[in-house]
């Protein structure tokens, strides 16, 4: 098997623990915090249960032509209030699979199945710790672009859950 390159983030949050799951696994809330800096999300689906899926639609702002993304999160497992792992997939407008090429991603590197993990921890006194990792890049490149959306969508689920989202 050949390297791989894995985005590790670690996130503290001034919100409880119920709040930040409501964040993952709430379409309404998806909606506010999906897509990195300029992006929305304009539809969120959530079956979160093993098996079953979010399916997420990011709108990228017009000075970037307005395109819109569409990925699932097919779920392999689900502790409530504490872990989701779900395998990540680009999908087309009516949520089947597509390659990361076929989605118009232009780097070498990002995985047709990205094994994706987040936990969430309480910390007491109101606050959350989450880890999230995803796996499988085949690059520098394509884990540091990624990781860089991912911040900036953990920016917004920041402002959303400690309220202070404008």
């Amino acid at each position: 098997m050949s390297e791989t390159y894995d985005v590790e983030v670690v996130r503290e949050f001034d919100a409880p623990l119920k709040r930040v799951w409501a964040a993952w696994t709430e379409p309404g809330d998806l909606r506010q915090w999906w897509g990195p800096t300029g992006f929305t999300c304009p539809r969120a689906e959530a079956d979160v249960r093993p098996g079953g899926r979010i399916l997420v639609t990011m709108r990228a702002p017009m000075e970037w032509g307005g395109f819109e993304q569409h990925s699932t999160w097919n779920i392999t497992e689900v502790e409530p209030l504490h872990r989701i792992r779900y395998v990540f997939n680009f999908a087309d407008a009516d949520g089947n699979r597509i390659t990361p090429a076929e989605a118009g991603i232009p780097a070498d590197g990002v995985p047709s199945d990205g094994a994706h993990e987040v936990v969430l921890t309480a910390l007491g006194d109101g606050r959350t710790m989450l880890h999230m990792t995803e796996r499988g890049y085949g690059n520098q490149e394509a884990r540091d672009m990624s990781q860089s959306g991912l911040e900036q969508c953990l920016d917004k689920m920041a402002a959303l859950v400690e309220g202070t989202a404008r």
